[in-house]
């Protein structure tokens, strides 16, 4: 099914943007990476709607942006506001914590999407997709339980708190994505166009709260890996977009293989970061890619 190859291509891209995020984040301000990597993704969009608008026609229809009601633009703008507040969460959370850490427990989400797709659109995987999603997640678990063994204990940091609010906001986030593209009807382009553009104003206010000291904050640094931030988002979110736009598609099978994101956030944070490695953490890698492939028979 397209749906699910989609999901699993868009998982690589979300390793990339952990990988990015990190990287952009390590001992440097987190809020004027959040604004200016989404400045980066605005700036993409808003040049694709100005050439649309001079020449119609020329771009592809995928990325063309549909014209929005003001209901319309009501729900994006919701939709921005509840990605920044998990965001803000998260890559605190991202900065303190080791990437091999800190990915699984956001990789925890399609425990909460699986609950609310269940409850609440009234979804129904098979029994062997339902089962790939069982072990995947608790594999999930299992590799972010892992973590005692670095001396970070679950119930004292409070690191692990943010990042776990951070996991459940964009939980509902998650929801409500097959909400406005499934029931709603948007497209990926006009979601991803003006949700770029609103995340970029919403977090205009933070940074100029940390460019004026109106709190205690860390210096900032420009970094390469910002843009590729917003690079690596833009493309995932494109691919994940889409692949809810499929009216086979599951909310809760596409949240689960997307989060096969985690093998790439954990060699890349082992590579690239010098973070440990363990059997317990290994053995919880094998269970994510059995539960994938149990999900891809199912």
């Amino acid at each position: 099914m397209p749906w699910i190859a989609a999901s699993l291509l868009s998982a690589l891209f979300l390793g990339c943007y952990d990988l990015a995020t990190k990287h952009a984040v390590r001992d440097n301000a987190v809020l004027p990476v959040l604004f200016l990597a989404n400045v980066c993704s605005a700036t993409v969009w808003l040049t694709l709607m100005v050439l649309d608008t001079a020449r119609p026609g020329f771009l592809p229809a995928g990325l063309t942006v549909a014209p929005l009601s003001g209901t319309q633009h009501a729900q994006l703008l919701l939709k921005s506001a509840i990605v920044a507040s998990s965001w803000v969460c998260s890559y605190f959370a991202v900065k303190h914590l080791p990437l091999s850490i800190a990915a699984p427990i956001r990789a925890t989400g399609p425990v909460w999407t699986l609950v609310g797709a269940l409850l609440i659109l009234g979804e129904r995987p098979t029994g062997l997709e339902f089962a790939g999603i069982a072990i995947t997640l608790g594999s999930f678990v299992g590799l972010s339980l892992a973590g005692r063994e670095e001396g970070i204990h679950f119930h004292r940091d409070k690191w692990i708190g943010w990042i776990l609010a951070g996991t459940l906001i964009g939980a509902i986030s998650g929801l409500y994505d097959r909400f406005l593209l499934g029931r709603v009807g948007f497209t990926a382009a006009t979601v991803q166009a003006w949700f770029s553009i609103y995340l970029a104003l919403l977090f205009l206010p933070l940074a100029l709260g940390w460019k004026l000291r109106w709190w205690p904050r860390h210096e900032f640094h420009w970094r390469w890996s910002i843009p590729l931030v917003s690079a690596a988002l833009l493309i995932c979110d494109f691919i994940y977009f889409n692949a809810l736009r499929d009216p086979e598609a599951m909310v809760s099978i596409v949240a689960s293989l997307r989060r096969g994101s985690i093998l790439v956030a954990f060699g890349g944070g082992i590579l690239f970061f010098g973070e440990t490695s363990s059997r317990t953490k290994l053995l919880a890698v094998a269970g994510v890619l059995t539960g994938i492939v149990l999900t891809l028979l199912g």
